[in-house]
């Protein structure tokens, strides 16, 4: 079979949409998305779409298990993404919402680092778009916060992507793990920057400030799409580039428990749940830095189920959203009377997430953590199960607690339309059924698997640890109630430094390019310029224009002379022929 890259489904199916309404539009974007899934499922095994550009091999289709399973998972998303989106009116939304798809899509089945940082690129400037289109002042500031964190970590990556050219003179994408904490060549150098440009996608802190930050800003379907790729797409290049250095251990421990600390502290519902990503997407980090079999097994397996179970979860809080106005949990309780269906996904979605028994993250979760105690590094494994008892906590009972059950705030609200409905039916289908028939899944991944996530000890182990912690929320419930409070975070330096450089340039540069730039450009280029300018001005009004003016002038007159000739008598013109004929006859009888 001829190979059709899906990413290009996306990209040239969104150029349409402007042309389309109605029902036309909302048919074709389904077709589109179910295509590049289909196309997805039918990738061969291999390399593919390879193109010579002046001396360099570029492969748009480098297909195997781990690129297979990311690109599944992906193509899964864009379906349930695209359903849940096809309410919206705005076509540049929709537009920016499948650029993003296919950006990552192609990066996912890029072989060399030239198309790879292209569909990177892809993904930052459409996903920025996202957040823009909520169109509010402070959605466009966040949006440029957010782009100016990807353009540096961009251009880090490609910084390192170069440095790599020239050591190897291949642009094939190649496993280079960085070890240690600096580099101490030019090779080791390389490796680092590749991987801070990536960790930088990754959010991991104090380079991940950007992502609580945008989500909660962005579009109700923006949010939706963005919690599944960016990061997501981060932790395969990891894997795929990076697998096996020691220092995303360190790292991925950190962002799971920071990102379950900081939850505590928040009150905006999408902006919890955007805390959790970071510490969800720690355990992958985790789990690459390990870079065992097990361990790749399980992050890539919990990378599969997190897209679904926080895909659904931004879209029960986005649903709220849509239907209230409001995603604060001190403005929002009771709502179980009025959205029981969006309750029930929301809920199924929060046990998804904290690793419940029957439900997926406990399949994907436990085999991650797993990998650390049978590698015997059991302060890491002990570190992930208290982040795993934290995420139930806050995403598995403080949120349905307070959005569902809280005080009534007798707010009026009703169910979402029925796309938005049916996408989180899915979703909360994906999230049981992975739960229990697990074997499929583990069948999509990189390695043979040998892990059973139901034993009696770990699943009973399990229920301990989230038993008691569901005790513990009730029992101190007046502790942990929610507070309308601005945290702290990682993201106060750059703003402060933004701030500075805002005043650098505002003050002290403008002044100088004001008084000492300007007053030289103005004297060496500028007036220059305009006296060249008048001295041509001159030239073509004097010479030129009075020119064509005289000789219009001219032409004028002598058509006004012979207009006088034109009289209409006959005798006159008879007068003239006679007169003609009689100086011919003249000039002949001279001449001769």
């Amino acid at each position: 079979m001829e190979f059709i890259h899906p990413s290009l489904l996306y990209i040239l199916g969104g150029l349409l949409l402007p042309f389309l309404n109605g029902k036309t539009r909302q048919f074709y974007m389904i077709l589109v998305a179910l295509g590049a899934f289909f196309a997805v499922c039918m990738l061969p095994v291999g390399e593919h779409g390879i193109y010579e550009f002046l001396s360099w091999k570029l492969t748009f289709g480098s297909v195997d298990k781990l690129s297979k399973v990311f690109a599944c998972i992906f193509s899964i998303m864009g379906v349930i993404g695209v359903l849940f989106a096809l309410h919206v009116k705005n076509r540049g939304e929709q537009i920016a919402s499948f650029f993003y798809v296919g950006g990552s899509l192609g990066v996912t089945l890029a072989g060399d680092f030239l198309s790879f940082f292209l569909f990177w690129e892809i993904m930052a400037f459409s996903s920025v778009l996202l957040v823009w289109y909520r169109k509010s002042p402070s959605s466009v500031r966040t949006g440029f916060r957010y782009l100016l964190w990807h353009v540096l970590g961009g251009l880090i990556l490609f910084a390192g992507i170069i440095l790599q050219y020239s050591i190897s003179h291949d642009l094939t994408i190649q496993h280079f793990p960085f070890h240690g904490w600096w580099p101490t060549d030019i090779q080791s150098l390389a490796s680092f920057l590749i991987l801070l440009g990536i960790i930088f996608n990754a959010a991991v802190p104090p380079f991940g400030a950007w992502l609580p930050d945008a989500y909660p800003a962005a579009t109700v379907t923006g949010a939706v799409f963005m919690s599944a790729f960016t990061t997501k797409t981060a932790v395969y290049a990891l894997i795929r580039i990076c697998s096996g250095s020691e220092m995303l251990i360190v790292l991925g421990v950190g962002m799971a428990i920071y990102g379950v600390v900081y939850a505590v502290l928040e009150n905006d519902s999408r902006r919890l749940l955007a805390y959790h990503i970071i510490s969800q997407v720690g355990y992958m980090v985790a789990g690459v830095g390990l870079g065992t079999q097990m361990a790749i097994n399980g992050v890539t397996a919990h990378a599969f189920c997190h897209i679904l179970y926080k895909s659904l979860l931004f879209m029960g809080t986005g649903s709220v959203l849509y239907s209230t106005g409001k995603s604060k949990l001190t403005e929002l309780g009771g709502l179980y009377k009025t959205m029981p269906r969006t309750m029930i996904y929301t809920v199924i979605g929060g046990l998804s997430i904290s690793a419940f028994p029957l439900f997926s993250g406990f399949v994907s979760k436990s085999m991650t953590v797993s990998a650390f105690g049978e590698e015997h590094l059991m302060w890491a494994f002990l570190l992930l199960m208290l982040a795993s008892a934290g995420t139930f906590l806050h995403t598995g009972l403080k949120v349905p607690y307070f959005i569902w059950f809280g005080k009534d705030q007798g707010i009026k609200a009703k169910e979402p339309p029925w796309n938005m409905e049916l996408a989180m039916i899915i979703g909360s289908v994906f999230c049981i059924g992975l739960g229990i028939f697990y074997k499929p899944l583990y069948s999509l991944l990189p390695y043979p698997v040998h892990f059973e996530p139901y034993t009696a000890y770990h699943t009973w182990e399990t229920l301990q640890i989230l038993l008691f912690t569901q005790l513990g929320f009730f029992l101190l419930l007046n502790k942990l109630w929610c507070k309308d409070t601005i945290s702290l975070d990682t993201d106060w330096f750059p703003r402060k430094l933004s701030n500075v450089f805002l005043w650098i340039v505002n003050k002290p540069l403008v002044a100088i390019e004001y008084k000492f730039i300007g007053e030289i450009y103005e004297f060496v280029i500028q007036k220059p310029i305009m006296m060249i300018a008048s001295f041509f001005k001159t030239i073509d009004t004097v010479i030129v224009d009075g020119s064509i003016t005289a000789m219009g002038k001219t032409a004028l007159a002598g058509s006004r002379k012979m207009r006088q000739l034109q009289n209409g008598q006959i005798q006159h013109y008879a007068m003239f022929m006679v007169a003609g004929v009689i100086a011919i006859f003249v000039i002949v009888l001279f001449i001769k």
